[in-house]
């Protein structure tokens, strides 16, 4: 499968959630704080297949090609109510990302911070 990533946009990505959603009548369902619980609950989802796994054995489970099918597609769960809240609540996700990582820039400069947590 191409590399995806480079060509498609979060509008698309945005557009193709919104027909999704709009297809199956699901929009009267998807208000922010079902989509937020909807993502928490995909997140929690994604991190059991690691619960109890020290950080090396988790790098090495998602070299293999059965579980990292199984975490990509929890991953993408999470990012579907991730834009599908985006739309909802008409937030543009590139701006929001950008203003926070700035913010998160000042909160830890790289000179004070690199190779800490």
């Amino acid at each position: 499968m191409p590399a995806e990533d480079d060509t498609t946009t979060v509008a698309d990505l945005r557009r193709e959630i919104a027909a999704f959603i709009r297809q199956r009548d699901w929009e009267q369902f998807h208000d922010p704080k079902n989509l937020a619980m909807a993502i928490a609950t995909e997140a929690a989802e994604l991190m059991e297949h690691f619960r109890w796994v020290r950080n090396e054995a988790a790098r090495e489970m998602v070299r293999d090609p059965q579980t990292r099918q199984a975490v990509a597609e929890e991953l993408a769960d999470v990012m579907a109510f991730a834009l599908s809240f985006a739309n909802a609540a008409g937030i543009d996700v590139a701006s929001a990302l950008r203003a926070k990582m700035l913010k998160n820039a000042a909160k830890y400069p790289a000179d004070q911070y690199r190779g800490r947590y």
